[in-house]
């Protein structure tokens, strides 16, 4: 029964302009959070109270659910040194100082589409965060390229992204995540009301993950099974005392590999 669970495999998946553009205005609205809040954001505010107002912010836009709650790192903690469980991932009573680094991670189900987006930043100049991003939009190329060799598979996608941050001089944060994940995989979602859980995803989450297979929605270097689907992809880059890191779809069917949106959306 838990192998079941854990293994069963995806369905091949094709995408209808329709869906597409579902899935584009989530992505939209979820980046728009994050630089209209990053826009706000002054020296003293906490983590808490950023990610209270991207989750207000994105009520007040129309949104009903979410796959999960809003996320803000500061400083420090945007490498996650040291974090262990869920719980040590929630936002902190950290204060922002000036120069600080910033994450901003947030994932709406929006008119029944999921979006998962992280958006990095920093308050006032922060010339490694510059560089950082350089590295990662350089990454973003190479990802793309990655899934349009039929021949690789995910574990294989994993393993040389990884490669290309530790050659950049960075470490793979993204290590640190539950499961290892570089990306997960996102589903049609309902936006009807749940009753929270103890965890920062909710049950619409969980249940379409283990109704899909825990495995084959995660993209780690123990993925097993086929990469057709939507991939909220993740890397994340640790530097000298910040990390930083980006997350958009892509979207992998019979026709190839793309990005879901063809700028970049987090520059």
């Amino acid at each position: 029964m838990i192998k079941s669970l854990l293994y069963r495999m995806p369905y091949s998946h094709s995408f209808p302009e329709e869906e597409l553009e579902g899935l584009r205005a989530a992505q939209a609205l979820s980046y728009r959070c994050a630089r209209d809040i990053a826009k706000e954001l002054q020296e003293g505010w906490t983590e808490v109270q950023t990610a209270r107002l991207m989750d207000t912010y994105l009520r007040d836009s129309g949104v009903k659910a979410h796959f999960h709650k809003s996320f803000a790192w500061f400083g420090d903690r945007t490498r996650f040194d040291g974090m262990t469980n869920w719980f040590q991932f929630l936002p902190s009573d950290r204060r922002l100082r000036a120069g600080d680094a910033i994450i901003l991670d947030t994932s709406p189900i929006f008119n029944g589409y999921a979006a998962d987006i992280g958006y990095s930043t920093s308050l006032g100049p922060n010339a490694k965060l510059d560089q950082a991003l350089k590295t990662l939009a350089s990454l973003r190329e190479s990802i793309l390229a990655l899934f349009t060799k039929r021949k690789l598979s995910g574990a294989e996608i994993c393993e040389a992204v990884v490669l290309h941050i530790r050659q950049a001089g960075y470490e793979p944060v993204h290590h640190r995540y539950p499961g290892a994940v570089l990306g997960h995989r996102l589903h049609r979602m309902t936006e009807a009301w749940r009753p929270p859980l103890p965890i920062p995803f909710s049950w619409q989450a969980v249940t379409k993950i283990l109704s899909r297979g825990v495995v084959p929605d995660l993209l780690n270097e123990e993925h097993q099974g086929n990469l057709l689907g939507g991939w909220a992809i993740e890397p994340h880059l640790g530097g000298d005392g910040f990390g930083c890191k980006f997350e958009e779809m892509i979207v992998v069917d019979e026709k190839g590999a793309r990005w879901l949106a063809p700028e970049t959306p987090w520059i």
